[in-house]
């Protein structure tokens, strides 16, 4: 293994993230990370590495009550098998709707920013 001192590895991991691997990738912290499974995952030497986005500015986790998420009477809820893909968030999951992400929240969703998906 690569030597790291801040690494989280995800252990056990067989698949190759690459630009065909069939996930969704998103730029994170002037890298590619990749959406498997309700991770972020980031290839890095001869591991992969979980990540998660942080808590900041421009991916706030304050409540915004007035986000519908659906068909705009906010019937859609998020959560695993909704269609949309879990990503980490500070400490706790949000999920991806049209580059931003969707946190559930009571009876609303709150919008907690955007995301750079990568090519």
């Amino acid at each position: 293994m690569m030597g790291c001192m801040t690494c989280n590895t995800h252990s056990g991991h067989s698949h190759s993230h690459g630009s065909n691997c069939g996930h969704t990738a998103v730029k994170h912290d002037g890298h590619t990370d990749y959406l498997h499974e309700g991770h972020m995952h980031n290839v890095h030497g001869d591991h992969v590495d979980e990540h998660r986005f942080e808590a900041n500015a421009r991916n706030p986790v304050q409540c915004t009550p007035q986000q519908k998420c659906g068909d705009g009477q906010g019937s859609h809820v998020h959560g695993p098998g909704c269609g949309h893909e879990a990503v980490p968030h500070s400490d706790h999951v949000d999920y991806l709707v049209r580059g931003r992400l969707h946190h559930p929240h009571g009876d609303h969703c709150d919008d907690h920013g955007i995301i750079e998906m990568a090519s």
